[in-house]
C-alpha cells in the first residue's frame, strides 16, 4: 500500500486525510473540528484535515486560520472564486497526503462519528467505501425526488448501476484510488460518478443523515441540473443516439404523412387548411432545436476541455505543505 505511515509506539499508524469543501460555513467548522478531535482521540493513527474554502462571502477563511492556530494537523486552502463543491473536492484530493482520504461535508449532516466504521472497512481491504444514507427525513421532498431521478438516469441511461440509490456524498477512498483519480483532468464531471465508474474494490455502510445545524445549503436547482447533465454527457453517448432515433422516427412519420396526402390527392380528396402544416413545422422545428442544444452541450464541453485552463486557482493557503506551495506558485 502506498502512502505515508507513522510509527506510534509499537504500532504502525496510517495517515488519514479528511477533505471538507466549505462555502459560508464559519459557524459549522468549529463544531466539525471539535467532533473530529473527539473521534481521533479514540483512534491510533495520524490524521490531517484539509478545508477548501470555495471563496466564501463570510469569515470562513478566518475561522480556518483560528482552527489551524489550535491544531497543526489542519490545513486551509481558499480558492480565488466560487468554483463549486466538486472542484473544491478535486483541489483537496490534489493536496491530500494520506494513505486513505475521506470526503466529508462541513454542515455536519454527515456525522464524523462514522469515520471509524469507514476506516475499518478500508483496513479489511476495500478501496472505495460509500457512506449511504439510510434515512433523509430532514431533506425537502424535491431534494429527495431529484436524487431518485438522478439515480434512475445514472442506472438506466448512463449504465452506472453501482451508484447508491439514496445518495452518498460521504465516502473514503484508498491512496491507489486517489492516485488513479489524479490522472483525470476533466473539469465538467461528477466526482461521485467518476469514482464509481473507476471500479476498484467498492463497498458501503449505511447511516442516518442528520439535520443541518447552521446556515443553508447552496446546492441550488441550477447546480443540480448541471451535475445531471455533466454526469450523462461524461459517461454516455445516449443523447447522441437518441438524436439518431428521433431523426429516423421523424423521417418515417414524414414519409407516412406524405403517402397519406398523395393517396388523398389521387382519390380526389386533397387535404385543406394550414393548421396541420403549421403543427408539423413547429414539431419538427422544436425537435431540431433540441438536437442542436444537445450537440451544443457536447461541443461546449469539448471546447472547455481543449482550452486546458486550470480547474481552480488558489488565493491563499494556511499551514501549507511543500506540494501546496509549489502548486500555488505554478498557478
Amino acid at each position: 500500500m502506498q502512502g505515508k505511515c507513522t510509527c506510534v509506539g509499537d504500532h504502525v499508524s496510517s495517515l488519514i486525510s479528511i477533505i471538507t469543501p466549505a462555502y459560508n460555513e464559519a459557524q459549522n467548522l468549529p463544531l466539525v473540528f471539535e467532533r473530529l478531535s473527539r473521534v481521533f482521540e479514540k483512534l491510533v493513527f495520524e490524521w490531517e484535515w484539509i478545508i477548501v474554502d470555495d471563496h466564501s462571502s463570510d469569515n470562513t477563511f478566518e475561522t480556518i486560520r483560528q482552527i489551524v492556530s489550535q491544531d497543526n494537523r489542519v490545513r486551509g486552502i481558499r480558492l480565488s472564486r466560487n468554483f463549486g463543491s466538486h472542484i473544491a473536492i478535486i483541489c483537496g484530493l490534489q493536496n491530500a497526503q494520506g494513505d486513505c482520504v475521506t470526503i466529508m461535508a462541513a454542515d455536519l449532516q454527515d456525522p464524523p462519528e462514522i469515520l471509524p466504521e469507514l476506516f475499518a472497512k478500508w483496513q479489511e481491504g476495500a478501496q472505495v467505501i460509500w457512506a449511504v444514507r439510510a434515512r433523509r427525513e430532514f431533506e425537502k421532498a424535491s431534494t429527495r425526488g431529484f436524487s431518485r431521478l438522478y439515480h434512475l438516469i445514472m442506472s438506466n441511461i448512463v449504465g452506472i448501476k453501482e451508484m447508491p440509490a439514496t445518495g452518498a456524498d460521504f465516502f473514503m477512498i484508498d491512496r491507489q484510488v486517489v492516485n488513479a483519480f489524479r490522472q483525470f483532468k476533466e473539469g465538467n464531471v461528477s466526482i461521485l460518478a467518476l469514482i464509481t465508474w473507476m471500479g476498484f474494490r467498492q463497498t458501503s455502510i449505511t447511516y442516518d443523515k442528520q439535520p443541518r445545524l447552521h446556515g443553508r445549503s447552496n446546492w441550488s436547482l441550477g447546480r443540480k441540473v448541471k451535475l445531471a447533465i455533466d454526469s450523462i454527457m461524461s459517461f454516455s453517448f445516449f443523447p447522441i443516439r437518441l438524436m439518431s432515433y428521433l431523426g429516423f422516427a421523424i423521417s418515417l412519420l414524414g414519409f407516412l404523412y406524405a403517402s397519406f396526402i398523395v393517396v388523398h390527392a389521387i382519390s380526389g380528396q386533397p387535404l385543406q387548411g394550414w393548421s396541420s402544416l403549421i403543427v408539423v413545422v413547429l414539431v419538427i422545428g422544436g425537435i431540431q432545436i433540441l438536437m442542436m442544444g444537445i450537440l451544443g452541450e457536447y461541443l461546449w464541453r469539448t471546447l472547455d476541455e481543449a482550452r486546458r485552463r486550470p480547474r481552480y486557482l488558489i488565493e491563499a493557503v494556511v499551514n501549507a505543505k511543500p506540494s501546496q506551495e509549489q502548486e500555488r506558485n505554478e498557478a
